[in-house]
């Protein structure tokens, strides 16, 4: 199985980069785990509709651009429908019994993701209605994913 994040920007902060590697050394027993960075669209403050509209068209096409038609994509988008961990954890499942190898989970930049990526999404997942820094939330992310191995292995670290 390969479990597989395409986010926007350069992760920056050390703990942050520590705490996924700490997850990601976890995965490795479950799956093949990458990271995908792609170059966020410099932009001012301040913005026109036209001028964030033109950034969220460049990250999207950077996204898509990492993305192969047999993967199964979650979009984070807060609009998207939540989930409690054994859900998440049961769709995982699902989704590799009926023979889905590759997960992928897309995490836009601080404009959010454009029609192209939801529309290419074979599902949108949110995680509340909280915003959340796009660092923080690939640690978050990690750890769920990790959360949704372990409770299908049946192991207490979900308790």
């Amino acid at each position: 199985m390969n479990i597989k994040f395409v986010v926007v920007g350069k992760l920056k902060e050390k703990y942050f980069k520590q705490g996924i590697a700490e997850y990601a050394k976890r995965l490795s027993r479950f799956c093949k785990f990458s990271i995908v960075e792609v170059p966020d669209e410099k932009a001012p403050e301040s913005l026109s509709q036209a001028e964030m509209d033109r950034v969220m068209a460049e990250e999207g096409e950077r996204i898509l651009a990492k993305i192969k038609d047999r993967e199964y994509v979650y979009a984070l988008a807060i609009l998207g429908k939540e989930r409690s961990s054994e859900a998440f954890a049961k769709e995982i499942k699902d989704l590799t019994t009926y023979g889905h190898s590759d997960i992928t989970f897309v995490i836009g930049g601080s404009l959010g993701l454009t029609p192209a990526v939801l529309k290419r999404a074979d599902t949108q997942i949110s995680f509340g209605k909280f915003t959340l820094p796009h660092q923080l939330m690939r640690l978050v992310l990690t750890e769920q994913v990790y959360r949704a191995f372990m409770i299908n292995e049946g192991s207490p670290y979900h308790k």
